[in-house]
């Protein structure tokens, strides 16, 4: 999760009150579960235990995950990027060359993706082909079925 991490402020916010959240009550529910294991006796062969502990360290390395992307993120403004070419925030319209179907994506971040909202991630194969076009370009998407061709019809912000 190196590199920048270029966010729009409702992803921002988002990854913000997450962080919070498992800050304050995931860490006090996992050292409720450690405390209630504890009280069961030895400790040696105590699987509740084990399983609250594995959970704190799973907990703790989510945390430092989500740290680290809001350490390196940028919060881009909206009003600031160029629709002239595809890039992170762009609502792109496009075409499937062959069977002409159209959709409409937002490219936005990882931690943004959500493809029921039609958010899809620029590092994704789909985010790669459309990145840098230019309305009129056919952007070349490599999926495990081969290629498939789309033509940029509209970029929006």
């Amino acid at each position: 999760m190196a590199g920048t991490h270029y966010l729009s402020q409702e992803g921002f916010d988002r990854l913000r009150a997450e962080l919070d959240e498992l800050k304050t009550n995931g860490r006090a529910e996992v050292a409720r579960a450690i405390a209630e294991a504890r009280e069961k006796g030895d400790l040696s062969e105590n699987a509740e235990y084990d399983a609250a502990k594995d959970a704190q360290g799973l907990l703790e390395m989510k945390i430092n995950e989500l740290e680290k992307v809001m350490a390196n993120a940028r919060v881009l403004d909206s009003s600031q990027l160029d629709t002239s070419k595809v890039t992170v925030m762009s609502k792109v319209t496009i075409q499937n060359v062959k069977n002409k179907a159209e959709m409409v994506y937002e490219l936005v971040a990882e931690s943004e993706a959500d493809l029921k909202a039609k958010k899809i991630s620029v590092n994704s194969p789909m985010g790669q082909g459309l990145l840098g076009k230019a309305v009129g370009d056919i952007a070349e998407v490599k999926t495990p079925n081969g290629s498939i061709q789309f033509k940029i019809k509209n970029i929006s912000i």
